[in-house]
């Protein structure tokens, strides 16, 4: 029995830092990001209605950051560009919990425009971005 709990234990280590998120919680959770994102893809089909404060987050997940063409982005996201650095979910999770600080961690000027910060469900919200990149991605 303590090899099982031994193994199971080492198992519970070798986990990712970050749990999976859930994609349909984090569509309810993305209510707190339409005040300013919008998800609107490619072929113009509107996904989420939201502001134009922020950029289209439509396909953001293995996209390089501070790419929307026409967005003006504050130097942390065009420096992270500048460098090719592309979102992943665990990155997206990171950023969104405190976004000059993640900029600052990058190694990249800790400017931002985006002054929220979503403690809870990052995970979730990443997810479900995730579940939104188009088809040739």
């Amino acid at each position: 029995m303590n090899k099982f709990l031994t193994a199971a234990a080492l198992v519970a280590l070798a986990a990712p830092a970050f749990a999976e998120g859930d994609a349909a919680k984090g569509e309810k959770e993305f209510n707190k990001c339409k005040a300013c994102h919008m998800i609107v893809a490619d072929d113009g089909t509107e996904i989420v209605k939201g502001g134009r404060t922020g950029p289209n987050l439509y396909g953001i997940i293995g996209r390089v950051a501070g790419s929307v063409e026409d967005f003006r982005y504050g130097k942390g996201l065009e420096a992270a560009a500048e460098a090719g650095f592309e979102w992943t979910e665990e990155a997206m999770v990171e950023y969104v919990v405190d976004p000059k600080a993640w900029l600052d961690a990058q190694g990249y000027p800790d400017q931002s425009k985006m002054t929220f910060k979503l403690r809870k469900g990052g995970e979730d919200v990443a997810a479900y971005l995730a579940s939104l990149t188009p088809a040739d991605s």
